[in-house]
């Protein structure tokens, strides 16, 4: 998270066309009238554990040996994935270390994901209000696996403020954001992600402190919203909320962050929160 960063994510993880080759076996039953389908093409499905396996890694390139131990298949049948996702240019292969990454084929499909997005039209006039009355720069993001993606933005400080491209990325427990997720994440969940070794609430994650850090998640869901103080960028604070969609289910967060002092945190808390609520209504969450 940096000032007027120029950072820009080269990979979303979207699934690619590459039913090509594949049958799915239609059954019917003459007697119920019924037909169905087999509900997973597991070559579709391997290959989109792949993009998600490289977009999940904290290492930009990873080997084939990784990539087949972390899915969990044959290198053989590996090989063969990677080299078909090459073809459509979701995935670039070094031809000096041998490794793959993820390629810009993706970035051609998120640019037009991004482009499109009804939800961009659909929060566009609240966070614009929320960042405008804060002097702040708004951010709504999606939740898609581990990762948070920015798939709305407003400036509302002209003069000094915190600029994040769309499509730019944060793991899904860093600093405030990571907070608020979490914390309104049903129980079984949360224990699943603070069960891990690596969290980034803190930003460095030997400095996580899982005392401090459940009173936080607790604080969050008795206020509305987190705070970050500089945690991940000095001078930089922040304060976020979860977004809900239908059936109250968390699809991702609004921040508010910038410059703003200590002492407004929990006026601008209280504002990301509100808007929160304002959003989660728009995009169908049923209630406030």
């Amino acid at each position: 998270m940096l000032l007027r960063s120029g950072d820009h994510d080269r990979a979303l993880r979207l699934r690619g066309p590459l039913l090509k080759g594949l049958n799915m076996v239609e059954t019917k039953n003459s007697k119920q009238g019924k037909s169905g389908y087999k509900p997973l093409v597991p070559a579709v499905e391997q290959a989109s554990r792949v993009l998600i396996c490289l977009g999940r890694s904290q290492k930009f390139k990873m080997t084939l040996t990784e990539i087949c131990r972390e899915v969990g298949i044959y290198k053989s049948k590996g090989y063969s994935i990677l080299n078909t996702l090459k073809q459509f240019g979701f995935v670039e292969k070094d031809p000096q270390t041998k490794a793959y990454s993820l390629g810009p084929g993706l970035l051609f499909l998120s640019r037009h994901l991004l482009d499109n997005l009804d939800i961009r039209e659909r929060v566009a006039p609240f966070i614009e209000k929320a960042a405008v009355e804060t002097q702040t720069t708004a951010l709504v993001g999606l939740i898609s696996a581990d990762q948070v993606f920015v798939v709305a933005k407003h400036e509302g400080n002209q003069n000094i403020g915190v600029t994040i491209r769309l499509g730019h990325r944060f793991h899904i427990t860093a600093g405030a954001h990571g907070k608020a997720i979490v914390a309104f994440m049903p129980d079984h969940e949360k224990k699943r992600i603070l069960a891990r070794k690596t969290l980034f609430f803190y930003g460095d994650p030997v400095r996580i402190d899982m005392k401090q850090l459940k009173a936080e998640l607790e604080e969050c869901r008795h206020k509305g919203f987190s705070q970050d103080i500089g945690g991940l960028q000095p001078g930089i604070n922040a304060v976020s909320s979860p977004i809900f969609g239908p059936n109250q289910r968390i699809i991702g967060c609004i921040i508010l962050m910038g410059t703003f002092p200590e002492e407004l945190i929990e006026t601008n808390g209280e504002k990301v929160a509100e808007t929160a609520k304002q959003i989660s209504l728009a995009l169908g969450s049923g209630n406030g």
